[in-house]
């Protein structure tokens, strides 16, 4: 939306483009500068800032830790996949002591840690600043916490120079404002956040729990056990077990042999998707619409496989994939390989829903139960039946031909529908619990502000 105001000569700061004076921006500010506690620039408070280095090649299982940007998590170091490097000995200019704050230069903007003696022996990426603090003046973990509320955020992005890709340069990042309580005051926030982001992990973590019961609880009602699996380096194949066409080596994995077999072995009898599933067909020509609803698989949230937002476009603003009509308690079911588990099912009362062309849509029906298949797509074992079917070098898919091939267990519908109603009820349960540990910690970041600000 076009906005316009007005900017005096003495507000200038060097700075000449109208974003970095935007309403918001000058809103936050004068909050800020309305604390009852003391108000710096960041350069008051630090003592030594540096860049990181560049290593652009990595060791399988040994080395030192390399930290990236997408590392510094949202309140301790992401562990999910780490890198190593081997190196004779870390640089002197960015050996790490207790007290140093890391903040992300460029890339994603805004995301800090303290340093712990967990990452100590780091080598930190060219994309974080290393900085070295006075600590009589201020915490590592009092920073970390400041710069994490809207407070801190916003000044990352106002400060941003870069072009395509967002970036803060060492000037701007000295210049940006942090209201510096007195020590007590400091260690209370502290304290208060850890117990906040302590209540979440332990929310989130009983959610993971219940998400990961799902697997089990379907394959328990149809009397499926799940093999052990691995991946074999060598293996033989007749040539009359060649079939669909499929001549790579990964197509015939045993371990796919052992999950058909489980399959097959379980309670119920399998079926081919082609004889007993209504797969849509048809393309939607959107021109008659004034706008969409538009879901393509980022609308998803693969933990829960859930559909989480919807993008309202103009019709000219419409991608050429948008051409599929959705009705209620539709099954979306990704034909992508690096978003298989973007499935979910259309429940939502919208105009127009259309989604992308990049899912398979699954017709609701009173033969089979939408959240039964829901439940069983994304289990353990159909993930890796699906991976299995995909096709394609630089953008691996699941053509239509191979989903239909696939044989699935169709228990009776009272069978579907008491697996469907206890997944349902665990998924509430662990969105709930997700929920709740989020608003708990915005809720902490609210209280810390309201007590910095005063």
């Amino acid at each position: 939306m076009p906005e316009c105001f007005t900017i005096l000569a003495n507000e200038i700061e060097g700075r000449i483009d109208p974003f970095y004076y935007k309403r918001e921006f000058k809103e936050k500010l004068n909050k800020i500068e309305k604390s009852k506690f003391k108000i710096v620039n960041f350069e008051e408070v630090i003592t030594d800032l540096k860049n990181g280095v560049e290593i652009r090649i990595y060791s399988e299982n040994e080395g030192f830790r390399y930290l990236r940007v997408t590392d510094l998590g949202e309140y301790e170091i992401n562990d999910s996949d780490p890198r190593l490097v081997k190196v004779d000995k870390i640089p002197n200019k960015i050996k790490l002591k207790e007290n140093d704050f890391l903040i992300s230069r460029s890339g994603s903007l805004g995301l800090v840690s303290s340093v712990t003696n967990k990452i100590k022996n780091a080598i930190l990426s060219s994309h974080i600043f290393k900085i070295s603090l006075d600590d009589k003046k201020v915490s590592s973990r009092y920073l970390e916490v400041f710069f994490r509320t809207s407070l801190g955020q916003f000044q990352f992005f106002q400060k941003n120079n870069g072009g395509i890709v967002p970036e803060i340069n060492q000037p701007a990042l000295k210049s940006i404002k942090v209201i510096l309580p007195d020590k007590e005051t400091q260690n209370h926030i502290i304290a208060l956040m850890d117990n906040a982001y302590s209540s979440k992990k332990s929310k989130e973590t009983d959610a993971q729990k219940l998400l990961d019961s799902i697997n089990d609880c379907v394959f328990d009602e149809l009397g499926i056990k799940l093999p052990e699996l691995e991946d074999k380096m060598t293996y033989v194949v007749s040539s009359e077990e060649v079939k669909n066409n499929r001549c790579d080596a990964y197509y015939f994995q045993p371990k796919f042999e052992d999950v058909e077999k489980a399959v097959n072995e379980g309670k119920f009898e399998v079926k081919e998707i082609e004889k007993e599933i209504i797969l849509s067909n048809k393309l939607e020509n959107i021109e008659n619409y004034s706008f969409i609803n538009y879901v393509d698989l980022a609308s998803i949230n693969k933990n829960l496989g859930l559909i989480k937002n919807y993008n309202k476009l103009d019709i000219a603003e419409a991608p050429s994939r948008a051409r599929q009509k959705i009705e209620n308690e539709d099954l979306l079911l990704s034909s992508l390989v690096g978003s298989l588990k973007s499935i979910a099912i259309f429940e939502d009362n919208i105009e127009n829903p259309i989604c992308s062309t990049g899912f398979y849509v699954i017709k609701k029906s009173k033969n089979y139960n939408n959240y039964y298949l829901w439940a069983l797509f994304r289990s353990y074992i159909f993930q890796t039946l699906l991976q299995r079917e995909s096709s394609g070098a630089i953008m691996s898919a699941i053509n239509r031909e191979a989903l239909l091939s696939l044989k699935i267990p169709l228990p009776p519908l009272s069978v579907q529908n008491k697996i469907a109603d206890e997944v349902k009820k665990r998924m509430q349960k662990a969105e709930q619990l997700q929920k709740e540990a989020k608003e708990e910690l915005e809720k902490a970041k609210l209280e810390v502000e309201k007590i910095i600000v005063g």
